[in-house]
């Protein structure tokens, strides 16, 4: 019997996956929780035997951060992260922390179903689409060339991508896109994962490749 303990802040999201995953035959939800003190209060309970699936931006701790305290209570527990990023950059960061996986949330059930046995098993599993373990086939997708910048970043990160290239602060960006300021800096978190690049300069050399602006 697999066990797993669920980590996200999105309140419906995370219902949803416990009751997916309630219902295979060979898992068992022994727990969840929408933020990183949470998890860490648990901790202790949990057998080293659990797998964390945990989303990767959680509200209240930065994630290298949760994975040193999870690695000062716990360092065999076992961690797949279930994210929206793509950005290999940020899978090799959070790879330093010795995670035992990275997948996707737009994965099919039996990808997350394989994903976790493998990592029950004592294994690592990590997307295709971000496979540290390729080799040459493991590319930051600022250099992948066979993907439309739509399938990549959503409609308002790309509003966003253009008002940073055209040197609006945060505060101005929120103006304009009527959204809060803590909002735009996620959105810019976000970008900067996603498109693996270091800071704006990134940012912007990206924009301009993909003719997102002049």
């Amino acid at each position: 019997m697999t066990r797993v303990f669920i980590v996200d802040d999105h309140e419906m999201y995370l219902e949803g996956l416990s009751l997916l995953l309630a219902k295979q035959p060979t898992l068992q939800v022994v727990g969840t929780c929408q933020l990183a003190n949470q998890l860490l209060q648990q901790l202790p309970n949990l057998s080293t035997e659990d797998i964390l699936l945990l989303d990767v931006n959680l509200p209240d701790m930065e994630e290298d951060v949760l994975l040193r305290e999870i690695r000062k209570i716990r360092p065999e527990q076992k961690i797949l992260y279930l994210t929206l990023m793509r950005g290999t950059r940020y899978v090799h960061r959070l790879s330093k922390f010795h995670i035992q996986g990275y997948i996707l949330k737009n994965a099919s059930i039996e990808e997350l179903l394989l994903a976790l046995k493998t990592v029950q098993e004592g294994g690592t599993y990590f997307s295709k689409e971000v496979d540290i373990l390729g080799g040459e086939n493991f590319r930051n997708t600022l250099t992948i060339e066979d993907r439309k910048v739509d399938e990549i970043l959503s409609r308002r990160e790309i509003e966003v991508l253009r008002l940073v290239c055209r040197e609006f602060s945060n505060a101005e960006i929120a103006q304009q896109l009527f959204l809060s300021v803590s909002t735009i800096e996620t959105h810019r978190k976000n970008l900067i994962s996603k498109l693996g690049v270091q800071n704006t300069v990134g940012l912007v050399k990206f924009a301009l490749r993909n003719n997102l602006i002049d």
